[in-house]
């Protein structure tokens, strides 16, 4: 079992001990959609897998969060967010900007790209060499910037 999911059921429980039910919902809403995947994959999931599922299952709260401030909905779009704010704790430290603008012209300068219409050569070297520690828009603004 991954390190990532013996976390998860340790704060699981700890959650349940203190009478925390907004954290126990969220982590158990994670863990069956953890479980969901296992059983239709037929496999034990990885720390990567569980990264991937956890930034999927963040960026659902995020586009909710932002359609719930729009809406004027802020009963629901404090959930979303504190419900996003428990998801982080599990994702690996985000890379800052400076790090990541590091990253991306280091590949400008090894693809030889000049203009926006190459972005999508650095985008997946990038996002290959930044997987879990820094969001596919974040790496497309900057890319962006540095090469207009």
């Amino acid at each position: 079992m991954s390190k990532l999911k013996i976390q998860l059921q340790a704060d699981l429980k700890d959650a349940m001990k203190n009478k925390d039910n907004f954290k126990r919902d969220t982590i158990r809403f994670l863990m069956s959609a953890l479980k969901q995947i296992e059983v239709d994959e037929r496999k034990e999931l990885s720390d990567e897998d569980v990264i991937k599922i956890i930034q999927k299952s963040l960026k659902q709260r995020e586009d909710s969060a932002s359609a719930f401030k729009e809406a004027l909905r802020e009963d629901l779009y404090e959930k979303e967010i504190n419900e996003a704010n428990i998801l982080k704790a599990y994702l690996p430290t985000q890379l800052d900007d400076n790090e990541l603008k590091e990253i991306i012209i280091k590949h400008i300068a090894q693809t030889g790209a000049t203009s926006i219409k190459e972005i999508g050569k650095i985008m997946g070297l990038v996002l290959a060499e930044c997987a879990g520690v820094a969001d596919g828009k974040r790496i497309n603004a900057i890319a962006k910037e540095l090469l207009s």
